[in-house]
This record gives structure tokens, C-alpha cells and sequence, in this order.
């Protein structure tokens, strides 16, 4: 039997299950979808208008175009922020992916129960709040009675003003950085023990030493591992902003103003919203420009096992 000319076509029963499946499928997302639009898309877009907007929270907003942003030009503090906060990324970030992965080396070499202990041990201060962190860490800096400074005196050394000091503070909050290394070094771990054995096993039976191996095996295939947590971290410190307004307000003479705290003090302090908020894009474009940047000339560089 032949089908007339224009005939319309029944769908099958499996058309009208995918369609359905579908559907539940966009159910089960709607809540992530619904979650993502109010708390980042929606904000988002209100920042674009608030940053084109003289508003202080005591009067209705009104438009000023780009002058916020023509602002952060003539602002001192925000050259002033920046340059700490540069500092403090090109500093703290080598550092803490340094350290990270030479502790994730040594404990990658053992795998006793007490090993495992060491691992949770050196992972727990990355579970500590920031606050927590700060109140901690005020408290060992402290010129008077932290506990540095007391080691220091029974040592015969004089005291160091490591909180007062313009030209260590900010070293010293770098160092305190250092503290939540735990949080990299399990993924530097769980990197490594994803490496094949055989190919060291091989690497041995040709003769390659410890030194050999770790050049031509071990970092060519944590390349990703170590690209992705460079992003991370370098994305994080230019959000820095805890250790700077509790340690210490930003001084000694704003040699710890991190560019969040400068951001902050402008929209809760002096109520400057539009400020603040062209502030937050300008940040916004830095990250996204120097991640760009990481991916373009150094993305090429990871080397992912198979390709």
C-alpha cells in the first residue's frame, strides 16, 4: 500500500518519550537554572546599571554614565590597590603552588596509615573559616603577646613589628597565605596518583634516576593539574580581602589595602555604590583579561596523557 502524496506522519511512541524525558530533565535543572539566574545573572546586570549611576543608598540613584569609571582613574588608593594586590599575587601564588606540590611529592611516596593521618593533618586548615584564620593568625603576629614574638624573645632576638611594619606587613600576610596550602596539595595528590606506575616502572628498567623521572614524568603529566590550580589561585588572590581588614585595616599607610578591601570600604563604608560597582567590573576585566592571557601562552604548554 502506497502513502498519499501530503500525508501526515503519526510519531512513534519513542518521539513522544524523549520529548517527555526531556522535559523532566529541564524539572530536575530548573532549580540550578532558577538558583543561577537571581544570584548571578540578575546581579550582574544590576551592577552594569548601578556602575553608571551616582547612588548612595540615601537618595534614589541617578545616571552619571562612565564617570565612576573615569574616577577610578584619578584615584590613588586604587593604584595604591592594585599594586599590593599584584604583589601579593605574584608572591603568594609560586609560593603556595610550590609548597603544595613538594608536600604532595613526599606523601605520595608512602602509603601507611600513618601517611594518611599526615594527609587529613596538613589538609585541616584549609577547612578553617577565614575568619577563624584571621583571629588565629592576629594573635601568633601580634607585636606584644603573639606567641612569633615570644620564641623570638627566648631566642635573644629583639621583637619584629610584623603588623605595624609598612615594609612587612604585607610579606607577613604572604607567608600567613601560606596557610591554607592544603587545599592545593590534595589536588596535586590526587594528580599524582593518577599517573600510570608502569611508565616509571619502565623509566627504571632504562636506567633514569629519581631526578630523570620527576622532569620527564612526573610534571609533564601534572601539567593540568598544575595549570588548573595556578588559574585558581590566581583567580583568588586577586579576591583577597579577609586577611586585610581584620589583620590589619589595611595599614600600616595602606601597604595592605588588597583592591576588595578598597572596593568594600567604598560601598558599605563611604555608601558609594556606583563606585563601588565600576570598581567590581574593572576587577571583573582584569581577571578575565589575565586568565585569558594564562590560557593563550601557557595553555599550549599542558600535556594530557593520550594526546
Amino acid at each position: 500500500m502506497m502513502l498519499k502524496a501530503g500525508g501526515s506522519r503519526r510519531a512513534g511512541p519513542g518521539h513522544s518519550f524523549n520529548r517527555r524525558e526531556a522535559l523532566w530533565g529541564f524539572v530536575f535543572v530548573s532549580p540550578i537554572l532558577l538558583g543561577t539566574v537571581l544570584w548571578f545573572i540578575v546581579p550582574m546586570l544590576a551592577a552594569v546599571y548601578i556602575s553608571l549611576t551616582d547612588w548612595t543608598l540615601l537618595r534614589p540613584p541617578t545616571l552619571v554614565g562612565l564617570d565612576n569609571f573615569i574616577s577610578l582613574f584619578r584615584d590613588r588608593l586604587v593604584g595604591q590597590s592594585l599594586k599590593v594586590t599584584v604583589i601579593f599575587t605574584v608572591a603568594a601564588v609560586p609560593l603556595n603552588l610550590l609548597v603544595a606540590f613538594a608536600t604532595a611529592l613526599l606523601l605520595n611516596f608512602s602509603r601507611s596509615r600513618t601517611m594518611y593521618v599526615i594527609r587529613v593533618l596538613y589538609y585541616l586548615p584549609a577547612l578553617v573559616p577565614p575568619v577563624a584564620n584571621a583571629v588565629l593568625w592576629s594573635w601568633l603576629l601580634n607585636s606584644e603577646y603573639g606567641l612569633i614574638n615570644w620564641l623570638l624573645r627566648t631566642m635573644g632576638l629583639p621583637k619584629v613589628l610584623w603588623l605595624q611594619d609598612p615594609d612587612i606587613a604585607l610579606s607577613a600576610l604572604i607567608v600567613m597565605s601560606l596557610w591554607g596550602f592544603g587545599a592545593t596539595m590534595i589536588i596535586f595528590l590526587a594528580g599524582l596518583q593518577g599517573i600510570p606506575p608502569e611508565l616509571y616502572e619502565a623509566a627504571k628498567i632504562d636506567g633514569a634516576g629519581s631526578r630523570h623521572r620527576l622532569f620527564r614524568i612526573t610534571i609533564p603529566l601534572m601539567t593540568p593539574v598544575i595549570f588548573f590550580n595556578f588559574v585558581i589561585n590566581m583567580i583568588a588572590s586577586f579576591q583577597v580581602f579577609t586577611a586585610g581588614y581584620l589583620i590589619t585595616a589595611g595599614g600600616p599607610n595602606n601597604s595592605t589595602l588588597f583592591y576588595v578591601l578598597h572596593l568594600y570600604r567604598n560601598a558599605f563604608e563611604y555608601l558609594k555604590m556606583g563606585y563601588a560597582s565600576a570598581m567590581a567590573w574593572v576587577l571583573f576585566f582584569i581577571i578575565l583579561a589575565l586568565t585569558l592571557v594564562v590560557f593563550r601562552y601557557f595553555g599550549r604548554d599542558v600535556y594530557y596523557l593520550g594526546s
